[in-house]
Protein backbone atom coordinates (compact mmCIF):
# COMPACT_ATOMS: atom_id res chain seq x y z
CA UNK A 1 0.00 0.00 0.00
CA UNK A 2 1.20 3.48 -0.87
CA UNK A 3 2.42 5.68 1.97
CA UNK A 4 0.16 8.59 2.83
CA UNK A 5 0.97 12.11 1.68
CA UNK A 6 1.31 13.20 5.31
CA UNK A 7 3.99 10.57 5.91
CA UNK A 8 5.79 11.62 2.74
CA UNK A 9 5.70 15.26 3.85
CA UNK A 10 7.11 14.35 7.27
CA UNK A 11 10.00 12.46 5.65
CA UNK A 12 10.83 15.37 3.33
CA UNK A 13 10.65 17.91 6.18
CA UNK A 14 12.93 15.70 8.25
CA UNK A 15 15.45 15.51 5.38
CA UNK A 16 15.28 19.30 4.97
CA UNK A 17 15.71 19.98 8.69
CA UNK A 18 18.67 17.62 9.02
CA UNK A 19 20.30 19.13 5.93
CA UNK A 20 20.03 22.70 7.23
CA UNK A 21 21.30 21.57 10.64
CA UNK A 22 24.40 20.06 9.01
CA UNK A 23 25.10 23.24 7.05
CA UNK A 24 24.53 25.37 10.17
CA UNK A 25 26.87 23.08 12.16
CA UNK A 26 29.69 23.79 9.68
CA UNK A 27 29.11 27.53 10.10
CA UNK A 28 28.90 27.12 13.89
CA UNK A 29 32.40 25.65 13.87
CA UNK A 30 33.70 28.68 11.94
CA UNK A 31 31.80 31.02 14.28
CA UNK A 32 33.26 29.59 17.49
CA UNK A 33 36.72 28.81 16.08
CA UNK A 34 37.33 31.96 13.99
CA UNK A 35 34.77 34.73 13.92
CA UNK A 36 33.69 35.03 17.55
CA UNK A 37 37.30 35.01 18.83
CA UNK A 38 38.10 37.61 16.18
CA UNK A 39 35.21 39.85 17.32
CA UNK A 40 35.87 39.21 21.01
CA UNK A 41 39.61 39.92 20.91
CA UNK A 42 39.34 43.05 18.79
CA UNK A 43 40.20 46.57 19.98
CA UNK A 44 40.00 49.55 17.56
CA UNK A 45 43.46 50.26 16.24
CA UNK A 46 44.97 47.08 17.68
CA UNK A 47 44.60 43.34 17.41
CA UNK A 48 44.97 40.52 19.86
CA UNK A 49 43.83 42.46 22.94
CA UNK A 50 41.67 39.92 24.78
CA UNK A 51 38.41 41.12 26.21
CA UNK A 52 38.33 44.53 24.55
CA UNK A 53 35.86 43.53 21.82
CA UNK A 54 32.36 41.99 21.79
CA UNK A 55 31.37 39.47 24.45
CA UNK A 56 28.39 37.17 23.88
CA UNK A 57 26.50 35.23 26.51
CA UNK A 58 24.88 31.90 25.60
CA UNK A 59 21.75 33.44 24.09
CA UNK A 60 23.89 35.73 21.92
CA UNK A 61 25.49 32.71 20.27
CA UNK A 62 22.06 31.10 19.89
CA UNK A 63 20.78 34.27 18.20
CA UNK A 64 23.64 34.27 15.64
CA UNK A 65 23.08 30.61 14.78
CA UNK A 66 19.29 31.04 14.54
CA UNK A 67 19.75 34.01 12.18
CA UNK A 68 22.04 31.90 10.01
CA UNK A 69 19.56 28.99 10.09
CA UNK A 70 16.74 31.29 8.96
CA UNK A 71 18.87 32.79 6.16
CA UNK A 72 19.63 29.32 4.85
CA UNK A 73 15.97 28.30 5.10
CA UNK A 74 14.88 31.39 3.12
CA UNK A 75 17.38 30.96 0.29
CA UNK A 76 17.07 27.16 0.14
CA UNK A 77 13.30 27.47 -0.05
CA UNK A 78 13.52 30.21 -2.71
CA UNK A 79 15.93 28.28 -4.93
CA UNK A 80 14.22 24.92 -4.50
CA UNK A 81 17.04 23.38 -2.49
CA UNK A 82 14.50 21.84 -0.11
CA UNK A 83 12.50 20.05 -2.81
CA UNK A 84 13.97 16.61 -2.20
CA UNK A 85 12.06 13.97 -4.16
CA UNK A 86 10.47 16.66 -6.36
CA UNK A 87 13.53 17.90 -8.24
CA UNK A 88 16.30 15.76 -9.66
CA UNK A 89 19.24 15.30 -7.25
CA UNK A 90 21.52 17.40 -9.46
CA UNK A 91 18.93 20.22 -9.48
CA UNK A 92 18.67 20.08 -5.68
CA UNK A 93 22.47 20.26 -5.47
CA UNK A 94 22.73 23.21 -7.88
CA UNK A 95 19.95 25.01 -6.00
CA UNK A 96 21.75 24.51 -2.71
CA UNK A 97 25.02 25.85 -4.14
CA UNK A 98 23.44 29.27 -4.78
CA UNK A 99 21.41 29.21 -1.56
CA UNK A 100 24.46 28.45 0.58
CA UNK A 101 26.52 31.07 -1.22
CA UNK A 102 23.91 33.78 -0.61
CA UNK A 103 23.28 32.66 2.97
CA UNK A 104 27.01 32.86 3.76
CA UNK A 105 27.34 36.20 1.98
CA UNK A 106 24.54 37.84 3.96
CA UNK A 107 25.82 36.33 7.20
CA UNK A 108 29.22 37.81 6.42
CA UNK A 109 27.57 41.23 5.99
CA UNK A 110 25.76 40.83 9.33
CA UNK A 111 28.98 39.94 11.13
CA UNK A 112 30.73 42.88 9.48
CA UNK A 113 27.97 45.22 10.69
CA UNK A 114 28.24 43.77 14.21
CA UNK A 115 31.93 44.55 14.24
CA UNK A 116 31.17 48.16 13.15
CA UNK A 117 34.64 49.01 11.84
CA UNK A 118 36.18 49.84 8.50
CA UNK A 119 38.30 46.68 8.56
CA UNK A 120 36.90 43.67 6.74
CA UNK A 121 36.51 40.33 8.49
CA UNK A 122 38.58 37.45 7.09
CA UNK A 123 36.55 35.88 4.30
CA UNK A 124 38.72 32.80 3.65
CA UNK A 125 37.24 30.79 6.58
CA UNK A 126 33.73 31.41 5.24
CA UNK A 127 34.79 30.27 1.76
CA UNK A 128 36.09 27.13 3.43
CA UNK A 129 32.69 26.72 5.10
CA UNK A 130 31.00 27.01 1.69
CA UNK A 131 33.28 24.38 0.13
CA UNK A 132 32.64 21.91 2.97
CA UNK A 133 28.90 22.64 2.74
CA UNK A 134 28.95 21.95 -1.01
CA UNK A 135 30.59 18.59 -0.42
CA UNK A 136 27.94 17.75 2.18
CA UNK A 137 25.21 19.01 -0.15
CA UNK A 138 26.36 16.81 -3.03
CA UNK A 139 26.31 13.69 -0.87
CA UNK A 140 23.09 14.71 0.89
CA UNK A 141 21.18 15.39 -2.35
CA UNK A 142 21.94 11.97 -3.81
CA UNK A 143 21.71 9.96 -0.57
CA UNK A 144 18.31 11.44 0.34
CA UNK A 145 17.07 10.82 -3.21
CA UNK A 146 18.04 7.13 -2.96
CA UNK A 147 16.28 6.83 0.41
CA UNK A 148 13.24 8.70 -0.93
CA UNK A 149 13.04 6.40 -3.96
CA UNK A 150 13.22 3.31 -1.75
CA UNK A 151 10.35 4.55 0.43
CA UNK A 152 8.27 6.16 -2.32
CA UNK A 153 8.60 4.37 -5.71
CA UNK A 154 7.42 6.10 -8.91
CA UNK A 155 3.69 6.71 -9.23
CA UNK A 156 1.86 4.45 -11.69
CA UNK A 157 -0.23 6.70 -13.93
CA UNK A 158 -3.02 6.40 -16.48
CA UNK A 159 -2.81 8.83 -19.41
CA UNK A 160 -6.08 10.06 -20.92
CA UNK A 161 -5.52 12.00 -24.16
CA UNK A 162 -7.70 13.64 -26.78
CA UNK A 163 -7.33 14.46 -30.45
CA UNK A 164 -3.59 15.10 -30.59
CA UNK A 165 -0.84 12.52 -30.20
CA UNK A 166 0.47 12.03 -26.67
CA UNK A 167 4.12 11.52 -27.66
CA UNK A 168 5.19 14.96 -26.43
CA UNK A 169 3.70 14.67 -22.95
CA UNK A 170 4.91 11.08 -22.62
CA UNK A 171 8.46 12.18 -23.43
CA UNK A 172 8.22 14.86 -20.74
CA UNK A 173 7.10 12.38 -18.09
CA UNK A 174 9.78 9.94 -19.26
CA UNK A 175 12.44 12.47 -18.20
CA UNK A 176 11.31 11.86 -14.60
CA UNK A 177 11.03 8.10 -14.44
CA UNK A 178 12.19 8.40 -10.85
CA UNK A 179 8.80 9.95 -10.05
CA UNK A 180 6.32 8.81 -12.70
CA UNK A 181 5.58 5.72 -14.78
CA UNK A 182 2.84 5.86 -17.42
CA UNK A 183 1.57 2.28 -17.40
CA UNK A 184 -1.38 2.72 -19.77
CA UNK A 185 -2.81 5.19 -22.27
CA UNK A 186 -6.46 5.56 -23.26
CA UNK A 187 -7.99 7.93 -25.80
CA UNK A 188 -11.22 9.80 -25.08
CA UNK A 189 -12.55 8.50 -28.42
CA UNK A 190 -12.97 5.07 -26.80
CA UNK A 191 -15.95 6.47 -24.91
CA UNK A 192 -16.24 8.49 -21.72
CA UNK A 193 -17.83 5.60 -19.79
CA UNK A 194 -14.89 3.34 -20.61
CA UNK A 195 -12.49 6.10 -19.54
CA UNK A 196 -14.35 6.49 -16.22
CA UNK A 197 -14.15 2.76 -15.64
CA UNK A 198 -10.42 2.69 -16.45
CA UNK A 199 -9.73 5.51 -13.97
CA UNK A 200 -10.81 3.16 -11.18
CA UNK A 201 -8.00 0.74 -12.04
CA UNK A 202 -4.79 0.11 -10.14
CA UNK A 203 -3.22 3.53 -10.71
CA UNK A 204 -1.79 6.23 -8.46
CA UNK A 205 -3.14 9.04 -10.60
CA UNK A 206 -4.61 10.14 -13.92
CA UNK A 207 -3.00 12.47 -16.48
CA UNK A 208 -5.48 14.50 -18.50
CA UNK A 209 -3.79 15.60 -21.72
CA UNK A 210 -5.52 17.71 -24.35
CA UNK A 211 -9.01 16.41 -23.62
CA UNK A 212 -11.88 18.54 -25.02
CA UNK A 213 -13.56 20.71 -22.38
CA UNK A 214 -16.91 18.93 -22.54
CA UNK A 215 -15.20 15.70 -21.45
CA UNK A 216 -12.44 17.16 -19.32
CA UNK A 217 -14.75 18.93 -16.89
CA UNK A 218 -16.69 15.77 -16.16
CA UNK A 219 -13.50 13.71 -15.91
CA UNK A 220 -11.99 16.10 -13.35
CA UNK A 221 -15.14 16.00 -11.23
CA UNK A 222 -15.32 12.21 -11.50
CA UNK A 223 -11.73 11.71 -10.32
CA UNK A 224 -11.92 14.42 -7.67
CA UNK A 225 -15.07 12.89 -6.19
CA UNK A 226 -13.31 9.52 -5.86
CA UNK A 227 -10.09 10.92 -4.37
CA UNK A 228 -8.09 10.06 -7.50
CA UNK A 229 -4.98 12.19 -8.01
CA UNK A 230 -5.24 14.24 -11.23
CA UNK A 231 -2.47 15.77 -13.37
CA UNK A 232 -4.07 18.29 -15.72
CA UNK A 233 -2.14 20.04 -18.49
CA UNK A 234 -3.71 23.52 -18.50
CA UNK A 235 -4.96 25.26 -21.61
CA UNK A 236 -4.47 28.98 -22.26
CA UNK A 237 -7.86 29.82 -20.73
CA UNK A 238 -6.95 27.91 -17.55
CA UNK A 239 -3.76 29.95 -17.14
CA UNK A 240 -5.67 33.21 -17.61
CA UNK A 241 -8.33 32.23 -15.08
CA UNK A 242 -5.69 31.21 -12.56
CA UNK A 243 -4.38 34.77 -12.59
CA UNK A 244 -7.80 36.39 -12.24
CA UNK A 245 -9.04 38.38 -9.26
CA UNK A 246 -11.95 37.04 -7.22
CA UNK A 247 -14.77 39.51 -6.52
CA UNK A 248 -17.39 39.25 -3.79
CA UNK A 249 -19.93 41.82 -4.94
CA UNK A 250 -22.78 39.31 -5.20
CA UNK A 251 -23.70 36.12 -3.41
CA UNK A 252 -21.71 34.09 -5.94
CA UNK A 253 -17.98 34.15 -6.72
CA UNK A 254 -17.01 36.31 -9.72
CA UNK A 255 -13.64 36.02 -11.47
CA UNK A 256 -12.30 39.24 -12.99
CA UNK A 257 -9.82 39.17 -15.87
CA UNK A 258 -8.45 42.67 -16.48
CA UNK A 259 -7.40 44.09 -19.83
CA UNK A 260 -4.09 44.98 -18.17
CA UNK A 261 -2.27 42.99 -15.52
CA UNK A 262 0.52 45.25 -14.24
CA UNK A 263 -0.74 48.29 -12.35
CA UNK A 264 0.64 51.78 -13.04
CA UNK A 265 2.51 51.99 -9.72
CA UNK A 266 4.07 48.58 -10.40
CA UNK A 267 5.16 49.74 -13.85
CA UNK A 268 6.74 52.88 -12.34
CA UNK A 269 8.73 50.93 -9.74
CA UNK A 270 9.70 48.31 -12.33
CA UNK A 271 11.02 50.97 -14.73
CA UNK A 272 12.89 52.81 -11.95
CA UNK A 273 14.62 49.58 -10.89
CA UNK A 274 15.45 48.80 -14.53
CA UNK A 275 17.26 52.13 -14.91
CA UNK A 276 19.17 51.96 -11.63
CA UNK A 277 20.21 48.31 -11.88
CA UNK A 278 21.15 48.48 -15.57
CA UNK A 279 23.40 51.50 -14.91
CA UNK A 280 25.06 49.71 -12.00
CA UNK A 281 25.60 46.48 -13.98
CA UNK A 282 26.94 48.34 -17.02
CA UNK A 283 29.61 49.89 -14.79
CA UNK A 284 30.44 46.58 -13.07
CA UNK A 285 30.57 44.46 -16.25
CA UNK A 286 32.28 47.02 -18.51
CA UNK A 287 35.72 45.31 -18.22
CA UNK A 288 34.14 41.97 -19.15
CA UNK A 289 32.30 43.52 -22.08
CA UNK A 290 35.54 45.14 -23.28
CA UNK A 291 37.35 41.79 -23.27
CA UNK A 292 34.45 40.07 -25.08
CA UNK A 293 34.41 42.82 -27.70
CA UNK A 294 38.16 42.54 -28.36
CA UNK A 295 38.16 38.72 -28.64
CA UNK A 296 35.10 38.74 -30.93
CA UNK A 297 36.74 41.27 -33.23
CA UNK A 298 40.10 39.50 -33.31
CA UNK A 299 38.58 36.09 -34.08
CA UNK A 300 37.40 36.78 -37.63
CA UNK A 301 37.43 40.57 -38.02
CA UNK A 302 33.64 40.70 -38.21
CA UNK A 303 31.33 43.07 -36.33
CA UNK A 304 31.43 42.96 -32.52
CA UNK A 305 27.72 43.34 -31.97
CA UNK A 306 24.90 41.41 -33.53
CA UNK A 307 21.78 43.53 -33.90
CA UNK A 308 18.49 41.86 -34.61
CA UNK A 309 14.91 43.12 -34.87
CA UNK A 310 12.76 41.83 -32.02
CA UNK A 311 9.30 42.66 -30.67
CA UNK A 312 8.52 44.12 -27.25
CA UNK A 313 5.28 45.44 -25.74
CA UNK A 314 2.39 45.68 -28.22
CA UNK A 315 4.69 44.13 -30.86
CA UNK A 316 6.73 47.32 -31.14
CA UNK A 317 9.92 46.49 -32.99
CA UNK A 318 13.40 47.35 -31.71
CA UNK A 319 16.96 46.20 -32.35
CA UNK A 320 18.27 43.90 -29.67
CA UNK A 321 22.04 43.91 -29.11
CA UNK A 322 24.25 40.91 -28.40
CA UNK A 323 27.90 40.09 -28.72
CA UNK A 324 28.15 38.15 -31.98
CA UNK A 325 28.49 34.43 -31.21
CA UNK A 326 27.92 33.07 -34.74
CA UNK A 327 29.83 33.35 -37.99
CA UNK A 328 29.20 36.47 -40.05
CA UNK A 329 27.16 34.56 -42.67
CA UNK A 330 25.07 32.61 -40.13
CA UNK A 331 21.81 33.53 -41.88
CA UNK A 332 23.02 34.04 -45.44
CA UNK A 333 19.93 32.21 -46.71
CA UNK A 334 17.75 34.91 -45.16
CA UNK A 335 15.82 32.44 -43.00
CA UNK A 336 15.34 33.34 -39.30
CA UNK A 337 16.12 30.28 -37.20
CA UNK A 338 16.92 29.44 -33.58
CA UNK A 339 20.23 27.86 -32.60
CA UNK A 340 20.22 24.07 -32.98
CA UNK A 341 22.07 21.43 -30.98
CA UNK A 342 25.76 21.46 -32.00
CA UNK A 343 25.06 24.37 -34.35
CA UNK A 344 28.04 24.71 -36.73
CA UNK A 345 27.35 28.44 -37.15
CA UNK A 346 28.47 29.16 -33.56
CA UNK A 347 32.12 30.16 -33.23
CA UNK A 348 34.36 28.58 -30.54
CA UNK A 349 34.39 31.81 -28.52
CA UNK A 350 30.68 32.13 -29.24
CA UNK A 351 30.03 28.80 -27.52
CA UNK A 352 31.77 30.09 -24.42
CA UNK A 353 29.98 33.43 -24.19
CA UNK A 354 26.62 31.78 -24.93
CA UNK A 355 27.19 29.19 -22.19
CA UNK A 356 28.09 31.95 -19.70
CA UNK A 357 25.42 34.34 -21.08
CA UNK A 358 28.13 36.97 -21.66
CA UNK A 359 26.69 37.51 -25.15
CA UNK A 360 23.56 38.96 -23.50
CA UNK A 361 25.39 41.77 -21.65
CA UNK A 362 24.86 44.48 -24.35
CA UNK A 363 21.13 44.10 -23.69
CA UNK A 364 21.74 46.14 -20.53
CA UNK A 365 21.73 49.13 -22.88
CA UNK A 366 18.40 47.97 -24.36
CA UNK A 367 17.05 47.93 -20.81
CA UNK A 368 18.47 51.36 -20.01
CA UNK A 369 16.81 53.03 -23.00
CA UNK A 370 13.49 51.31 -22.29
CA UNK A 371 13.17 48.73 -25.07
CA UNK A 372 13.30 45.91 -22.55
CA UNK A 373 12.95 45.20 -18.86
CA UNK A 374 15.06 42.90 -16.70
CA UNK A 375 12.14 40.52 -16.18
CA UNK A 376 9.56 39.71 -18.83
CA UNK A 377 8.85 37.42 -21.79
CA UNK A 378 11.92 37.02 -23.99
CA UNK A 379 11.55 39.10 -27.18
CA UNK A 380 10.93 37.09 -30.34
CA UNK A 381 11.65 38.01 -33.95
CA UNK A 382 8.62 39.37 -35.89
CA UNK A 383 8.80 36.63 -38.54
CA UNK A 384 8.96 33.88 -35.93
CA UNK A 385 5.97 35.40 -34.10
CA UNK A 386 4.07 35.37 -37.40
CA UNK A 387 4.89 31.68 -37.89
CA UNK A 388 3.68 30.81 -34.41
CA UNK A 389 0.50 32.87 -34.75
CA UNK A 390 -0.57 31.03 -37.90
CA UNK A 391 -1.51 28.08 -35.69
CA UNK A 392 -1.71 29.85 -32.34
CA UNK A 393 -3.10 33.44 -32.49
CA UNK A 394 -2.90 33.62 -28.68
CA UNK A 395 0.90 33.88 -28.93
CA UNK A 396 0.40 37.64 -29.25
CA UNK A 397 -0.78 37.70 -25.60
CA UNK A 398 2.85 37.60 -24.42
CA UNK A 399 3.35 41.12 -25.86
CA UNK A 400 0.97 42.64 -23.30
CA UNK A 401 4.07 43.56 -21.27
CA UNK A 402 7.56 44.73 -22.11
CA UNK A 403 10.04 42.06 -23.19
CA UNK A 404 12.68 40.99 -20.67
CA UNK A 405 16.31 39.92 -20.36
CA UNK A 406 15.13 36.90 -18.41
CA UNK A 407 11.69 35.67 -17.50
CA UNK A 408 9.40 33.01 -16.10
CA UNK A 409 9.73 30.85 -19.21
CA UNK A 410 13.54 30.98 -18.98
CA UNK A 411 13.57 29.90 -15.33
CA UNK A 412 10.93 27.18 -15.58
CA UNK A 413 11.33 26.24 -19.23
CA UNK A 414 14.16 25.55 -21.65
CA UNK A 415 15.59 27.16 -24.79
CA UNK A 416 13.71 24.65 -26.94
CA UNK A 417 10.43 24.78 -25.00
CA UNK A 418 7.55 24.66 -27.47
CA UNK A 419 5.82 27.97 -28.29
CA UNK A 420 2.56 26.76 -26.70
CA UNK A 421 4.25 25.84 -23.43
CA UNK A 422 6.33 29.02 -23.51
CA UNK A 423 3.15 31.05 -23.94
CA UNK A 424 1.55 29.38 -20.92
CA UNK A 425 4.62 30.10 -18.80
CA UNK A 426 4.78 33.74 -19.87
CA UNK A 427 1.06 34.21 -19.27
CA UNK A 428 1.52 32.76 -15.79
CA UNK A 429 4.00 35.57 -15.15
CA UNK A 430 1.82 38.29 -16.70
CA UNK A 431 -1.36 37.30 -14.91
CA UNK A 432 0.30 36.75 -11.52
CA UNK A 433 2.71 39.69 -11.62
CA UNK A 434 4.23 41.13 -8.46
CA UNK A 435 7.54 42.74 -7.55
CA UNK A 436 8.26 39.69 -5.40
CA UNK A 437 7.81 37.47 -8.47
CA UNK A 438 10.34 39.64 -10.32
CA UNK A 439 12.77 39.27 -7.41
CA UNK A 440 12.25 35.50 -7.30
CA UNK A 441 12.92 35.15 -11.04
CA UNK A 442 16.04 37.32 -10.68
CA UNK A 443 17.30 35.08 -7.86
CA UNK A 444 16.57 31.89 -9.81
CA UNK A 445 18.15 33.08 -13.09
CA UNK A 446 21.82 32.41 -12.11
CA UNK A 447 20.92 28.78 -11.52
CA UNK A 448 19.94 28.22 -15.17
CA UNK A 449 23.40 29.36 -16.28
CA UNK A 450 24.82 26.03 -15.11
CA UNK A 451 21.76 23.86 -15.72
CA UNK A 452 22.30 21.83 -18.93
CA UNK A 453 18.57 21.32 -19.64
CA UNK A 454 17.95 25.08 -19.68
CA UNK A 455 20.26 25.68 -22.66
CA UNK A 456 19.29 22.64 -24.75
CA UNK A 457 19.00 23.64 -28.40
CA UNK A 458 16.33 22.69 -30.92
CA UNK A 459 16.75 19.71 -33.23
CA UNK A 460 18.92 20.16 -36.33
CA UNK A 461 15.94 19.89 -38.71
CA UNK A 462 13.94 22.60 -36.94
CA UNK A 463 13.89 26.32 -37.65
CA UNK A 464 11.84 27.45 -34.65
CA UNK A 465 10.96 25.81 -31.34
CA UNK A 466 7.76 24.52 -32.96
CA UNK A 467 7.96 20.70 -33.04
CA UNK A 468 8.02 19.10 -36.45
CA UNK A 469 5.18 16.68 -36.97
Amino acid sequence: MRKSESFKRIIVLLFDFLGICMYAAVFAWAWFAVYYPFLHNYKPGKTGVTGMGITYVFMGHVFILVVYFLLLFFFLNTYGGLRIGYLKPIDVFLSQIFALLLGNFFMFLIMTIIRATYEILPIVPLLGVWIVQMAISFLWAFITNVIYMRIFPPRRLLLVNGEYAADDIISKFDTRKDKYTIVKKINISEGIDKVYEECLGDYDGVIIWDVPSQYRNGLVKYCYGRNIRIYVMPKITDVLLKGSSQLHVFDTPVLLLREYSIKIEQRFIKRLLDILISLLLIIITSPLMLIAAIVTKLYDGGPILYKQVRCTKDRREFKIMKFRSMSVDAEKDGVARLAAKNDSRITPFGKFIRACRIDELPQLFNILIGDMSFIGPRPERPEIIDQYMEEMPEFAFRTKVKAGLTGYAQVYGKYNTTPYDKLKLDLTYIENYSLWLDLKIALLTPKILITPDATEGIEDDQITAKKNS
